[in-house]
């Protein structure tokens, strides 16, 4: 993976192999801003140390743009940073951690070890280092010199996925709202309402950045990306909304809408579990904590 890209001024983006994931560091002239801290201690180490190659500035705030592990569970590495996110994700993280811990541990046995140093036997009542900045809705955080704005634009990946938006160099930190190169993820996610998110941040990006051109989307994984990108995931998350309509009311089987879906071939379980998660939602079994 290459090091930190400049994709704005003063906004950069660095790629890590484990999970391809995009984390996202937006220097003003007093302070930094960190967009997301990878999922363990070492890794978020590691994350400080590269930073260092950037800026000698403090990063003082971080936001995690949902409660995953990689977005989320290096938190206190970044101590005494304020540590941004909606409101919704300290409840999320409380209630999901001790199972993420687990998932990761048996799903990655290379980060085994770093895992059972730093939280012991991942017991039920671990929880990484939790968000103490929380928004509603959004938020201004100034920088010094350079205002980057949070948005809360509806339920998508999550019930709480935050945006990150440094206006004045058209570049916008989507987290898992968008992946480049790889599926949308349902588990946590609401697939009547992410469409609509992603028109609200439609809404956002097709607006010209103050020095002209398109805005850049930096999604929580893979290559940041332009407004047509935004565009097409819209589109094939509103088909997935819409063919889970026809299923729930018998007007198409679910192994015919898989075979409909771009990235079936490649992820069928992904395909179904998209389905599936659309029709939990349409009965009323996904429900706000």
């Amino acid at each position: 993976m290459p090091g930190w890209i400049e994709v704005g001024e003063r906004v950069f983006v660095r790629r890590y192999a484990f999970l391809d994931q995009a984390v996202g560091l937006i220097v003003g002239e007093r302070e930094a801003l960190l967009v997301d801290t990878r999922s363990t201690m070492v890794q978020a180490q590691e994350l400080l140390r590269d930073i260092a190659q950037v800026t000698r500035l403090p990063v003082s705030h971080v936001v995690n743009t949902h409660g995953h592990a990689d977005h989320a569970f290096g938190n206190a590495a970044f101590r005494p940073a304020a540590i941004w996110a909606h409101a919704r994700c300290p409840a999320f993280l409380r209630r999901t951690a001790p199972d993420q811990w687990e998932w990761l541990r048996e799903t990655h046995p290379t980060l085994a070890d770093e895992l059972a140093w730093e939280h012991g036997t991942g017991e039920p009542g671990w929880t990484p280092s939790l968000p103490d900045h929380l928004v509603a809705e959004s938020a201004l955080i100034d920088l010094g010199g350079r205002a980057v704005e949070l948005r809360y634009l509806g339920r998508g990946h999550t019930d709480h996925d935050l945006v990150v938006i440094a206006p004045d160099a058209g570049v916008v930190f989507v987290g898992d709202l968008l992946e480049n190169g790889a599926p949308p993820q349902f588990d946590d996610g609401f697939p009547l309402d992410w469409p609509g998110t992603l028109l609200a941040l439609l809404a956002i990006v097709e607006r010209a950045p103050l020095a002209g051109g398109e805005w850049t989307v930096v999604p929580g994984h893979g290559d940041p990306a332009g407004v047509g990108f935004v565009r097409d995931q819209a589109a094939l998350l509103d088909l997935i909304a819409s063919l889970g309509r026809a299923i729930n009311t018998g007007q198409m089987l679910m192994e015919d809408a898989i075979e409909l879906l771009p990235f079936a071939d490649e992820h069928p379980d992904l395909a179904q579990g998209a389905f599936e998660r659309t029709l939990e939602q349409l009965r009323g079994e996904l429900t706000l904590d």
